[in-house]
């Protein structure tokens, strides 16, 4: 037992000596290629194993033919070892080297391409992390090239729908200033409608701003659904009678909500100005109100005659109204969305449903189009029935 632990000490001291002499080199390494790093603790590995295993063979007093066959052993063993660690130093090397050449891609117009084959688990799990970083930057890329559009878009209809209520009224001060209007009272009665026109395209202009910028500050408080689609009703029936639309039941449950009951209020107001200006003479909006799974669903139901398929995705963008060819009493066409006329109406809906963590949807039902806004059901109070 001594005599091993002799053995194992003269080991353990040749094996320091050799690591405490190539320490500094392999601090110098640090910063170096990782194939000169691996050679470097290749190499170290290789001179504390044949130092440990000559002051041990001194130790045994071996004769000179075993001692270099110890020897020779040991110098074979370690050219190995040095080889195998210098091509696989390389081959982490080459790979390193094709990532980074990889990684200079991302961000690019045609994105991330990962290299076939990493050499290693790490590289690989880089390399899938660079991929799925260059996928969100082209999908953060086509999100702001979309908001750039829309934003155009938007200036381009806002511009014109402002240029139409000002080129009247500043013709209608004109012929009063001229003394040219036949009747007065009727010009002025004209340029408050425009003026209110201009007012209310200004109100949902600054309203859908602090949407975009999330400042939109919400009251929450308990509310039946009923109250809230009363409300809306209430002030769309002057309009529903003035183009002839009727205004329908479609089966509205008095479900308690939390929400913002000013906000909703606004979101169906919208909802059923939209429908009313989109269906024809004679025919009718039906609003409903249904729970569904924990959440209460209100629905808007027109008869405008369809939205295409394809532009079924975009009717809640800002500032779209769909193809100027269609029919001004289209869905989402010609006739103004909302309240002021600019294209702005369904893209405040969204943003106030969002805001109370609810979902606003549109889809073709029957003769027309059927918008829904899903909203969190209110927790049932204390004592009480849900």
């Amino acid at each position: 037992m001594t005599d091993f632990l002799v053995i194992v000490a003269l080991a353990a001291l040749g094996a320091a000596l050799v690591g405490l002499l190539a320490a500094p080199a392999v601090r110098a390494l640090r910063r170096r290629s990782v194939a000169l790093s691996l050679f470097a603790v290749a190499a170290l590995a290789v001179a504390a194993m044949a130092a440990g295993t000559v002051a041990v063979a001194q130790a045994m007093f071996l004769s000179g033919h075993d001692l270099g066959v110890v020897m020779a052993v040991v110098g074979v063993s370690g050219v190995v070892s040095l080889a195998a660690a210098l091509l696989f130093g390389r081959r982490i090397a080459a790979g390193s080297r094709e990532l980074a050449r990889s990684a200079r891609t991302v961000g690019s117009e045609g994105g991330f391409v990962a290299p076939a084959e990493p050499p290693t688990a790490e590289l690989a799990a880089l390399s899938r992390a660079l991929e799925e970083t260059s996928g969100r930057l082209a999908a953060a890329r086509e999100r702001e090239r979309a908001m750039d559009a829309a934003r155009r878009e938007l200036i381009a209809g806002i511009s014109h729908d402002l240029r139409t209520p000002l080129a009247g009224l500043r013709a209608m001060a004109e012929a009063l200033e001229d003394g040219v209007a036949e009747d007065a009272g009727r010009y002025h009665s004209r340029m408050r409608v425009e003026a209110d026109r201009l007012t209310a395209m200004v109100d949902d202009l600054f309203e859908l701003s602090r949407i975009q910028a999330g400042a939109l500050t919400l009251t929450l408080s308990r509310v039946s659904v009923y109250d809230l689609v009363d409300d809306a009703l209430a002030g769309a029936r002057p309009l529903a009678r003035a183009s002839g639309v009727r205004l329908v039941d479609g089966g509205v449950v008095s479900l308690p909500v939390r929400v913002d009951a000013q906000q909703i209020t606004r979101v169906l107001g919208n909802l059923l100005v939209n429908a009313i200006r989109a269906t024809p003479a004679d025919g009718t909006v039906a609003v409903s109100a249904r729970q569904e799974e924990g959440r209460v669903v209100l629905a808007v139901e027109d008869g405008c005659g369809g939205i295409p398929p394809e532009d079924l995705a975009r009717v809640f963008d800002t500032g779209w109204r769909g193809a100027p060819a269609r029919t001004p009493r289209s869905c989402a066409g010609g006739a103004p969305i909302g309240g002021s006329g600019a294209g702005l109406g369904l893209a405040i809906v969204r943003g106030i449903v969002e805001a109370h963590e609810g979902r606003a949807t549109v889809r073709n039902a029957g003769t027309g189009c059927r918008f829904e806004v899903t909203l969190p059901a209110a927790e049932p109070q204390a004592g009480r029935p849900a």
